[in-house]
């Protein structure tokens, strides 16, 4: 019975001590806000018919739940793994920050954008959208879109999800690359 004693009185000491001051609570509602969402060390995989499609990984990502513009912001960066049915990567793009609209299904990624194939295209620009809806990337900014045989360079870009029909909208120029001879 002396146990059943101690184990009460510990049990209301505790919850007594888990009041908290108004004053507390008043300072953290300041600070805090409960519309958006911080997360750290970011890795994010979507999947279509149960097979890892894209593994997205990011330092910082805010998660803003506003309805009027509900999105997920990546400002320290962002590193995408596009990847085949067999789980190999195809592609994989690097930018400095990037944004993803859910209300347009809409991303965004700017400032440093570069996109490598497996097969040995690259793309550099700084800005370039994905609109899941019609299934297509593009832009309007300056663009560099080196391949094995040529670089060309312009304004505007657009393509398919696989990059098999990417086309510069606005050609400024057309460089050939020659391969050393060995």
């Amino acid at each position: 019975m002396m146990r059943f004693r101690v184990a009460v009185a510990f049990l209301f000491l505790f919850v007594l001590g888990c009041v908290n001051d108004p004053a507390d609570v008043a300072r953290l509602e300041e600070v805090l806000d409960d519309q958006v969402e911080v997360a750290r060390g970011v890795r994010i995989l979507y999947s279509d018919s149960a097979r890892i499609r894209l593994i997205l990984e990011a330092p910082t990502m805010y998660n803003y739940l506003s309805p009027a513009d509900p999105r997920q912001e990546f400002p320290d960066g962002v590193i995408a793994f596009f990847l085949d049915e067999y789980q190999d990567t195809t592609s994989t793009l690097v930018a400095h920050e990037g944004v993803y609209r859910r209300r347009n299904n809409l991303i965004t990624v700017r400032d440093s954008v570069v996109w490598e194939s497996a097969d040995q295209q690259r793309l550099e620009t700084e800005e370039l959208n994905w609109d899941e809806q019609r299934e297509m990337i593009y832009t309007n900014k300056f663009v560099v879109l080196t391949q094995p045989d040529y670089i060309i360079t312009g304004y505007g870009l657009e393509s398919d999800a696989g990059f098999s029909s990417a086309r510069v909208l606005q050609v400024d120029g057309r460089i050939p690359v020659t391969k050393p001879a060995q």
